[in-house]
């Protein structure tokens, strides 16, 4: 059920167009007109935007697993750690049940920075 958006005061508020990018005056960049009519330009540029994210997931992936699988790797490695204490838990519960999260959000961190820096270079080139 839509309600109509109202002011404060309980009266209609006026719409507003919602702009996703500002224009640089009134000329049409060839670039940005491409990519929206989806020529084949446009369209290997997206393709490229794409093969840019996807890139950089897989990449932050395999980072990930390594840095996680290593952790095992390691206590198998040196038995010492299996039976090591830090606060009366053993240490691969610690490191696998706690320390995990850091690492992925660090690594999520990393993905979003990176993944904005590749969108914003495409919006660099479209206005190009």
């Amino acid at each position: 059920m839509d309600r109509p958006v109202t002011a404060p005061g309980g009266a209609p508020r006026a719409r507003e167009r919602v702009v996703l990018a500002k224009r640089h005056g009134a000329r049409i960049v060839r670039t940005r007109v491409e990519v929206q009519e989806q020529t084949e330009v446009g369209d290997a540029m997206i393709r490229g935007l794409v093969r840019a994210q996807l890139g950089l997931a897989l990449r932050l992936a395999l980072l990930a697993a390594g840095l996680l699988s290593a952790v095992p790797l390691l206590i198998i490695a040196f038995p010492g750690l299996a039976e090591a204490e830090v606060l009366g838990i053993r240490l691969p519960w610690l490191v696998l049940g706690v320390l995990v999260y850091p690492v992925l959000l660090i690594v999520g961190k990393l993905y979003i920075g990176r993944a904005e820096r590749n969108e914003q270079e495409f919006v660099d080139l479209a206005d190009d």
